[in-house]
């Protein structure tokens, strides 16, 4: 769902020249700035690593839910998949800025007792450790979809079918509570052009970031 939001706002935004989208399945959407690789083994990018060097930004939008999910299998979906990217994407693209979509409650510590926060936090700390031109991760806590948009998993499609209006409620008297699909995609584009305040962003400086009115600068 963040990366359906995210490839709208970047195809939509005229600073971006190319996007190049790599996911398990081709996106079915056609546009003249689009790139697609389509790879089964995502983690593997070897085969295509001919076509990964040029680009300014990594937005790595992938992920899964923990639930139901052993310790062992979630952290090879998260932090393994996560990391075998990114070290591939910072030895090609030395000047690139990685933005990772993490999410609320992250455990930085890396030392507390909710299993996915644990992981979370492990694939932040060591995605920063990179030499990246700059690493930036985002925190949403509850994100809106927008422009048709929808979540692949069907509890998720419920659950912003019967909450839709009371989150869009909720944003206008609480601000630092939801964003939306547009909001993430609008301040990605602004970290990777003009930088972020801080190298954590959690919902409120998501906002802020990609509130509309902001300029987005050059990427």
């Amino acid at each position: 769902m963040v990366g359906q939001g995210v490839l709208r706002e970047c195809l939509r935004e005229p600073v971006v020249g190319e996007v190049l989208a790599i996911g398990r399945s081709v996106i079915g959407r056609q546009h003249a700035k689009l790139r697609e690789i389509v790879r089964a083994d995502v983690a593997d990018l070897a085969p295509v690593e001919d076509r990964l060097s040029g680009y300014d930004a990594c937005f790595f939008c992938l992920g899964v839910s923990s639930t139901g999910m052993k310790e062992a299998d979630y952290r090879q979906k998260t932090y393994d998949l996560t990391l075998a990217v990114a070290e591939r994407l910072a030895r090609l693209n030395p000047g690139m800025t990685f933005i990772y979509v993490s999410g609320t409650g992250t455990d930085s510590t890396e030392r507390g007792s909710s299993m996915w926060a644990r992981v979370k936090g492990e694939t932040e700390n060591a995605l920063l450790r990179l030499p990246f031109k700059a690493a930036y991760m985002f925190r949403p806590g509850i994100i809106r979809p927008l422009h048709g948009i929808r979540s692949k998993t069907r509890w998720y499609r419920m659950f912003y079918l019967v909450t839709g209006p009371l989150l869009a409620l909720i944003q206008r008297c609480g601000p630092g509570l939801v964003t939306t699909t547009e909001q993430v995609g609008r301040a990605m584009i602004a970290a990777a052009g003009r930088g972020a305040p801080k190298t954590v962003l959690e919902n409120r400086d998501i906002n802020a970031l990609g509130d509309p009115c902001a300029s987005i600068g050059s990427a």
